[in-house]
């Protein structure tokens, strides 16, 4: 499966029909990816993403005061907000989420802008004109030239990331659960899951396919910070948020 933003992912759901849930999801590697990359996301990012109305708590209001504010209160009014309203998330595949929230940039075009301080006093370097310097508070307006690849250079690589990139395996079957945990999935495990959720009868068991884009992406973020249902609320219309 294509691991861009504007690909889908298929998701194999157990639906009980009388209870109108879903017991767990046979789901590849993508899936996983998606939900373990769910953590990489800097919270102004998800705010900005569920939008302030559709936010459960007080994220959304306190995001809402920082855009309303005026320049005249700012520290360093140069100094632009969207470093902390739109944080740069790390480049990497498999998010099945809006492309502006991953801004890939062209180093050929002269898009990425380095500064660092005028006075020379530290090696610190920011993408934003004028912000403090660390060392002095002098505004660090001097341009610094980016050398190398955009891609080799930002795109976040860990320990975890293997042949293939991502978190987990490729060759391996997961199961995600309804309320969003991950196992291995074997035989012996479904029937045992199938056991525990104390299903009478099995004739009200139905396998339903369904797609992850973009939309259900959002959807699935906002309902993990809602309940603990989170594929019966995105995925069965009738209990759908």
């Amino acid at each position: 499966m294509a691991s861009s933003s504007s690909s889908k992912v298929s998701l194999k759901l157990l639906i009980d029909t009388n209870a109108e849930r879903v017991l767990f999801a046979e789901a590849s590697k993508e899936f996983v990816d998606f939900l373990f990359n769910l953590f990489r996301l800097p919270v102004g990012t998800v705010t900005r993403l569920l939008t302030t109305n559709g936010m459960v708590g007080c994220l959304g209001k306190l995001y809402k005061s920082i855009e309303n504010l005026s320049d005249d209160y700012l520290n360093n009014p140069k100094q632009s907000k969207d470093i902390v309203l739109k944080p740069r998330s790390p480049l990497v595949s498999g998010y099945l989420l809006p492309p502006g929230v991953y801004k890939k940039v062209d180093t050929n075009s002269g898009a990425l802008n380095l500064y660092m301080c005028g006075r020379r006093c530290s090696n610190a370097v920011t993408y934003a004109m004028n912000t403090s310097c660390p060392n002095c508070g002098y505004g660090m307006s001097c341009s610094v030239k980016f050398v190398g690849s955009i891609e080799n250079n930002t795109r976040v690589k860990d320990s975890s990331e293997g042949v293939g990139g991502g978190f987990v395996k490729g060759v391996v079957t997961y199961t995600v659960m309804d309320d969003l945990e991950v196992l291995p999935m074997s035989t012996i495990s479904a029937i045992a899951m199938i056991s525990k959720f104390n299903v009478r009868d099995i004739t009200s068991l139905e396998e339903k396919v369904v797609e992850l884009g973009i939309e259900e992406g959002v959807k699935l973020l906002k309902a993990s910070l809602e309940c603990k249902n989170a594929l019966t609320r995105v995925f069965l219309k009738n209990m759908a948020a």
